[in-house]
């Protein structure tokens, strides 16, 4: 029989929930003998990569600049809670680590929407006159024709 081809971005979640089960033990046992925690397995920091890379790739996310960024929210939302996963609760690690990047990602949109209007406000405040006062010599004809779409954008 032939063994089916491995997704770039598959995360098997039985061995997800090994791993989770298996740091937590290790995390408790840390706690208990006041060391510090062990670092996170390169399994666990492969399917929060795995999961984000994927998640970005979706119709509502794919077209940010920022996608990037999203992506390294999301695995440092995942790295900070981590912990909190109960096994006892769900036995499904890549539904939760979904969600908290999925959360991550529209935090992070949210931000970038509060900056794009903060430098639009700035351009508008400062005026796109003095700006333009800069070009000279063959410049000056595309300045009133980009002066005047500045000022149409700005206003929308």
């Amino acid at each position: 029989m032939k063994k089916a081809k491995e997704k770039p971005h598959y995360v098997d979640n039985k061995k997800f929930l090994e791993a989770m089960i298996e740091h937590r033990d290790k995390c408790e046992k840390a706690e208990k003998q006041n060391k510090k925690k062990p670092e996170v397995t390169n399994y666990i920091g492969e399917c929060f990569l795995k999961i984000a890379n994927h998640l970005s790739y979706r119709p509502n996310f794919i077209n940010y600049t920022f996608r990037d960024d999203m992506i390294s929210d999301g695995i440092e939302n995942c790295l900070q809670y981590m912990n909190n996963f109960n096994p006892e609760k769900s036995k499904n690690p890549f539904a939760y680590f979904t969600q908290i990047i999925y959360y991550a990602f529209i935090r992070r949109i949210q931000k970038e929407k509060k900056q794009i209007q903060i430098k639009s406000k700035l351009i508008a405040n400062a005026g796109v006159e003095n700006m333009m006062d800069q070009l000279q010599g063959d410049d000056q004809q595309y300045q009133s024709q980009l002066l005047d779409y500045l000022q149409k954008n700005l206003k929308e």
